[in-house]
């Protein structure tokens, strides 16, 4: 298992995922099954319990009550938490003690996965049955489990970060998807108004749609273009088969489809087919294709519950986190919209075997910024891996070394924008950061009519903005060829000159960043240290645009 770390003399083990359930959810045999596929060790807590107090627990809950078995529960799973590396099954009631709850919940702030087992019930009652010895099934068995089930889900629920249904599988695939679903990264996103949600990145993580969505929604409006179609097929699968009303609505691609004239379609579907205030929607595709949806779900009555599904590596270091939303004018980007946070990112790996080279080669140009600004280690993979970056296949990519490469990579970015979006959702301040090289960036789409990718503009964006802070003298020189060198290692591009000076001028005093007549930038004084730049000397805002001229 990829979060399954070797521990040195003295430092704390932790299991590498625990699994919480209800009786006969099969968290035993599932749990056995993990741990000889991964070739690490199982314990399971009732079979420790049995061990320390010398007798079954049936006898011992007869003898001395359910409150005195709970405490040596606790005891028990507070111990293994923080003494074994292996898979660790709970018993069903396990979580619903407090102190235990705390002790998951310090384990899941610490990387550590807990998987809800989210097993049919007349399949877990049956097993239960069979299984027999089981002192909180007492009188009506079936009655009682669904009783338990009633007050136990929510439990489960808010400590459990892996949400794994098994219905109709056999234990092995059973085993494998909760071994899949127990890889992704975790990127936890809250602050000061935001409404806390995860971006869940790995292989598969679209099987996450209905745990994240949750029961309250009837209709799913899934909002998606053709280039993904076989993406979208599969999230409609799933959908249909949580039961699921699926409205299908397809839009342009890339900013064709990121129009108020395309959002004012999707309203009037949305209208003629009835949907509620409690429904919800799914954009999945690109950064435009997510944007446009994220905005229709911000408007559509005020707002219902949205799922961000991005396709491709632009959509999931960029647009997937930060609850930006919104459509094009004429007049300029991204100036019609709202913050709207979604109930969760599922950036699913698999999306991105379908990515042409050059539009995942466009993303890193997102990925490298964060890495100016916040993450140097960012920009360590990426030199170390420049070429195999470069050589993207999205056919091998699956199968290749380049997957935990691109995982990792996706995940530093993501967290190096939830950084600035938890202390700044509305960019007053600190969320501004991102927006290195996107000033410059934006004006080379408006000027190019869109037809420049935004991760390109963004590469020559940065390119810029660091030929200004030198200028300014703010950056030293090697920083700026630096910039240069690792972008054009990746194959991103770091020039352009498509427009005079004026045009271009005129276009960012427009940014969103401006204020009143005052052009502002995002400077670089050193990588990792971004800074404000208010009101630049005239004649370096013009040199740099002739040093990124003269490259191209």
């Amino acid at each position: 298992m990829a979060r399954h770390s070797r521990h040195g003399a003295g430092a704390r083990r932790r299991p590498a995922a625990v699994i919480v359930g209800m009786m006969g959810a099969g968290k035993t045999r599932l749990g056995k099954e993990m741990s000889q596929m991964l070739g690490i060790g199982f314990e399971d807590a009732d079979q420790q319990i049995e061990d320390e107090i010398g007798m079954s627990i049936p006898k011992y809950f007869a003898r001395h009550g359910e409150a005195a078995f709970r405490d040596v529960e606790r005891r028990v799973v507070a111990d293994t938490l923080v003494s074994f590396d292996g898979i660790y099954a709970l018993g069903g009631g396990a979580p619903m003690t407090p102190a235990v709850r705390e002790a998951l919940h310090d384990y899941a702030a610490h990387g550590g996965r807990v998987i809800y087992l989210l097993a049919d019930p007349a399949e877990a009652m049956e097993r239960a049955r069979r299984g027999g010895g089981r002192p909180m099934l007492d009188g009506d068995a079936d009655a009682r489990w669904m009783a338990l089930y009633e007050k136990r889900d929510p439990i489960y629920r808010k400590v459990a970060n892996v949400i794994v249904r098994t219905h109709g599988m056999t234990p092995k695939a059973a085993a494998r998807k909760m071994i899949d679903m127990t890889n992704e990264g975790i990127v936890h996103v809250d602050g000061a108004g935001i409404e806390p949600y995860d971006v869940r990145i790995g292989e598969g993580a679209l099987n996450h749609l209905p745990d994240v969505l949750g029961e309250r929604p009837v209709r799913v409006a899934l909002i998606h273009t053709q280039s993904v179609q076989r993406h979208s097929d599969r999230a409609r699968a799933i959908l249909r088969k949580a039961g699921y009303q699926v409205s299908d609505i397809m839009i342009p691609d890339a900013e064709a489809g990121k129009t108020v004239q395309v959002a004012d379609g999707i309203w009037q579907r949305l209208g003629n087919e009835g949907f509620t205030r409690s429904d919800a929607i799914v954009g999945l595709g690109g950064g435009a294709c997510t944007d446009l949806a994220g905005f229709v779900a911000a408007t559509w009555m005020r707002g219902v519950r949205y799922v961000n599904c991005p396709t491709s590596l632009l959509a999931m270091v960029d647009a997937s986190t930060g609850g930006k939303t919104g459509v094009n004018t004429p007049q300029g980007k991204n100036l019609v919209g709202s913050f709207y946070t979604p109930a969760g990112v599922l950036a699913d790996l698999r999306t991105l075997t379908s990515l042409p080279n050059d539009i995942f080669i466009e993303g890193l140009g997102e990925v490298a910024k964060s890495g100016f600004i916040r993450d140097p280690e960012i920009l360590t993979i990426l030199e170390d891996h420049a070429d195999e970056l470069r050589a993207f296949d999205g056919e091998t990519f699956l199968d290749s070394p380049l997957k935990p490469v691109v995982a990792e990579l996706i995940e530093r970015t993501v967290r190096v924008k939830a950084h600035h979006v938890s202390a700044d959702l509305k960019e007053a301040g600190l969320r501004e950061f991102l927006n290195y090289g996107h000033t410059f960036g934006h004006a080379i789409e408006q000027l190019e009519h869109f037809r420049w990718r935004h991760g390109n503009a963004v590469a020559v964006g940065m390119v810029y903005a660091a030929e200004l802070s030198n200028l300014t003298g703010h950056l030293d020189r090697p920083t700026v060829e630096y910039t240069y060198d690792l972008l054009e290692r990746l194959g991103l591009p770091t020039s352009w000159n498509g427009a005079d000076f004026d045009e271009v001028l005129a276009l960012m005093h427009r940014d969103k960043k401006a204020r009143g007549n005052t052009l502002r930038f995002v400077g670089l004084e050193e990588i990792g240290r971004p800074f404000h730049l208010d009101d630049p000397d005239p004649q370096a805002v013009r040199k740099a645009f002739e040093r990124v001229r003269q490259q191209a």
